[in-house]
């Protein structure tokens, strides 16, 4: 069964840094792309960040040159460093993995975390 468990969200004030952290278990071999997505109340989930095997990463504008993601090499663990939060960084953040081989040597897609909430107090 393939999973993706998140760990590291919590309560930060304004300025202040948080590290998430995201294991997936289940799949054969490496995940090739493991990315993090962010839904605030009211709002459509929107990508954060992404880092493939190859150590390659993506970042939506609003991120760039605050936070970080990064890969404990051939494992499937992805973590994302975020400094200078700000108010609008509050969200639930998720880790997702848009395509996985499982552990039937099959390829399958989409798999989400349950999400880890993050609140930024101004």
């Amino acid at each position: 069964q393939v999973q993706l468990v998140e760990s590291g969200g919590g309560l930060v004030q304004s300025g202040g840094s948080l590290r998430l952290s995201c294991v997936g278990s289940g799949v054969l071999g490496g995940i090739y792309v493991m990315a993090w997505h962010r839904q605030a109340p009211g709002q459509q989930r929107e990508f954060v960040a992404s880092i493939t095997t190859g150590g390659s990463t993506n970042y939506t504008d609003s991120v760039k040159g605050r936070f970080t993601i990064s890969r404990d090499g051939a494992k499937n663990t992805v973590h994302l460093q975020m400094n200078s939060l700000k108010s609008e960084d509050s969200a639930v953040y998720y880790c997702h993995a848009p395509r996985v081989v499982t552990s039937s040597g099959v390829y399958d897609y989409d798999y989400w975390g349950q999400g880890t909430q993050v609140t930024v107090s101004s």
